[in-house]
């Protein structure tokens, strides 16, 4: 996976979808070479549930509730609950991190296929909480900006783990 933040065009479309792929790739970066018990680990007291895993479990399912439910309207399937909103999390520890990556990146690429036939003004079938009806182009930037911040926990919990830094 070639990780760029420099889109092929400066157009709007590619400078978001290259923005949000270049995040996503940061994501298997922060995990290139992590051993599966550091994966599951969770230093932070305060934070149980804030593991490496944990976030690439997340950060997949995240990108399915916004395209497939919120955008495209289809029923949720997502492992969260009301009484268990958190799964996601809690379950990943359970899940080689290998096997997590690669469905994350699986889903990634069927979301950038699909978001390339789409118009960024399309309006999703789904609500946001507060009932408004979010566009295409604004479920991209969340979830650029949802990317970039737990790639920010993954870099603190990768430097808690072995020491690795970097960008």
């Amino acid at each position: 996976m070639t990780r760029t933040d420099i889109p092929p065009s400066w157009d709007e479309r590619a400078t978001l979808t290259t923005f949000l792929d270049y995040a996503r790739a940061t994501v298997h970066a922060k995990c290139e070479g992590l051993s599966e018990e550091d994966a599951r680990k969770a230093p932070l007291p305060g934070s149980p549930l804030m593991t490496i895993s944990g976030l690439v479990s997340h950060l997949r399912w995240v990108e399915y509730s916004w395209i497939q439910v919120r955008l495209l309207g289809e029923e949720e399937h997502a492992p969260w609950t009301e009484e268990d909103p958190d799964r996601e999390m809690r379950m990943a520890v359970e899940i080689p991190l290998a096997r997590l990556l690669e469905e994350y990146e699986a889903q990634c690429a069927r979301y950038r296929e699909l978001v390339a036939g789409l118009d960024l003004d399309t309006v999703a079938k789904q609500p946001i909480r507060d009932g408004r009806h979010v566009t295409l182009r604004w479920i991209l930037h969340h979830l650029v900006e949802e990317t970039a911040r737990h790639n920010g926990h993954l870099d603190i919990l990768r430097e808690l783990a072995d020491g690795t830094t970097g960008d």
